[in-house]
């Protein structure tokens, strides 16, 4: 961060682009609201900072004045980036340096159609163009839009039986179109395929309570286990990598403020060379090498 700058207290998403550059989402100062309501206003902070995943150099910025509660961010094929935002109730497509291309869902009102959202959290975009939104903390559903952005069909409900959810936070694709969601609330991941079919569930002690989902590029699925929430000590926060499969084979990384620790591991990404980008609830992103 250039001097006397630094980023919001949590920093919510994290994704990496074609060319290797991160995306960093940030709220600047807007603190997680306590009141049913939540703050409208636009926040002044540039709330996406991308550097150079290399280096760590910040290359550009933008976002100020756009975004009242972000949430995920997401880079798909075409490095558009896409962003959920809670307060707005609304999903954005925008260029990579911000340029605003399409918006889903009507400005600060809350649904359950194929036109809005319930605080939706994040996007992930098929290399057909067509995406997925989890939404969220409110709906507890996932909605499928079609690359034209029309909307095709839901699955989802309050619950924790297969298919049902409690707050699915993060969302992933992996290549052969199975769907993967950070079912937060129910400490497990659940997968699909394409149209919403469960196919299996992981859970217990090994994954922890998954925050956020990611493809690596081998294949790979990687978590971030946010620990819970409140915090019971001894808490934890850690990365777990998972086979296709469900069989765990790496986890990494544990509570703390340390370099290598982290807090709350909120979001991450896994970048085409191997490298896992992780946005801590402690203002900060670490990069991890295999």
């Amino acid at each position: 961060m250039p001097p006397g700058e630094k980023l919001g207290w949590v920093v919510s998403g994290v994704a990496v682009g074609s060319r290797g550059e991160v995306y960093v989402l940030h709220r600047g100062d807007r603190e997680w609201p306590d009141a049913a309501e939540l703050d409208m206003s636009p926040i002044a902070a540039t709330t996406v900072l991308v550097f150079d995943g290399r280096t760590g150099a910040l290359l550009r910025r933008w976002g100020a004045n756009q975004f009242a509660l972000p949430h995920g961010i997401a880079v798909d094929d075409r490095d558009h980036v896409w962003i959920t935002d809670l307060a707005y109730q609304q999903v954005f497509e925008l260029t990579a340096d911000g340029q605003l291309l399409r918006t889903i869902g009507e400005r600060g009102v809350a649904g359950t159609d194929g036109a809005h959202f319930d605080r939706p959290t994040k996007v992930a975009v098929a290399p057909d163009g067509a995406f997925y939104v989890s939404d969220g903390y409110r709906n507890s559903r996932v909605v499928a839009f079609g690359p034209d952005g029309r909307f095709l069909f839901a699955w989802g409900s309050k619950g924790s039986g297969p298919g049902q959810f409690d707050l699915p936070h993060g969302i992933a694709l992996d290549r052969r179109g199975r769907v993967y969601v950070a079912d937060r609330g129910n400490a497990r991941v659940q997968v699909f395929d394409r149209s919403g079919r469960f196919l299996a569930e992981w859970k217990g002690s090994g994954y922890g309570r998954p925050f956020d989902v990611a493809v690596a590029g081998d294949g790979s699925i990687v978590l971030a286990d946010g620990g819970d929430i409140p915090a019971r000590p001894p808490d934890r926060s850690s990365i777990v990598v998972v086979r296709p499969d469900g069989r765990i084979t790496e986890r990494f990384a544990r509570f703390g403020l340390y370099d290598g620790q982290l807090f709350r591991a909120h979001a991450l990404a896994a970048a085409p060379g191997g490298a896992i980008y992780v946005g801590d609830a402690s203002g900060r992103i670490q990069k991890f090498r295999p």
